[in-house]
């Protein structure tokens, strides 16, 4: 379970005390900004890839706020909880302010770094990836986390040996090509029929292809591999 810890100054403590003093003291610790926002970082935090723990920094002004009873913290539009953000907690009760929180969420997990120069255009192998420990925060939100997630694509552009690689600049390998005699898969309540077509675009693994089948229509479907098309009922 994360904590709001490892808060690096003598500021962040003066901060932590002046969110708790800025609520109302009939509910107690329990609703408390400090624990409103640590209970929200808790839950948005328990996806990501690794091992999780966040620190709060200053506030951006110091501000004289009015007690209040009913807390909110949200992720302004934009943000994310990676690496340095801001998170905003807004009072609904009984008065209204917004306040915003910087905060640094860290990260520590396995990440995927070109083991030599990878080059445009050539499928990645095993040989050509190797995995680091560190801070994922501190990395693009788009990092490769596991080897599965980069063998058989392509680089759109060169990697260097050692920099991480990333997600959105992977390219997988076609599942279908346009043109491609393909089998499609039509499944329903307990039924499954089978039938050809011709592919009409190309798609990778999951993506949609449409095909056209010997009588002329045109069906939609997911892509999968060894030439097939899963269209559902």
């Amino acid at each position: 379970m994360t904590t709001l810890a490892r808060l690096q100054s003598a500021g962040c403590l003066r901060l932590c005390a002046l969110l708790a003093a800025l609520v109302a003291s009939p509910l107690g610790a329990q609703t408390s900004l400090s624990a409103a926002l640590d209970s929200f970082l808790r839950v948005q935090t328990q996806g990501l890839p690794g091992k999780v723990s966040y620190g709060v920094g200053q506030l951006e002004q110091p501000a004289q706020l009015a007690a209040c009873t009913a807390l909110e913290p949200f992720l302004p539009q934009g943000s994310r909880l990676w690496g340095n953000t801001t998170v905003g907690i807004r009072c609904l009760a009984p008065t209204t302010w917004t306040i915003y929180v910087p905060v640094q969420v860290r990260i520590h997990g396995s990440y995927v770094v070109a083991a030599q120069q990878l080059v445009p255009g050539q499928p990645i192998g095993a040989a050509d990836v190797m995995v680091k420990n560190g801070d994922l925060g501190a990395l693009p939100a788009n990092v490769v986390t596991d080897t599965a997630q980069a063998l058989g694509k392509t680089p759109r552009n060169g990697v260097a040996a050692g920099q991480p690689l990333r997600n959105d600049l992977l390219i997988a390998p076609w599942a279908v090509q346009q043109g491609q005699n393909v089998r499609l898969l039509t499944t329903g309540a307990g039924f499954t029929v089978s039938n050809e077509g011709k592919a009409l675009n190309n798609a990778s693994e999951g993506q949609i292809a449409q095909v056209r089948t010997a009588s002329g229509q045109v069906v939609s479907g997911v892509a999968r591999q060894g030439g097939v098309v899963e269209v559902s009922q």
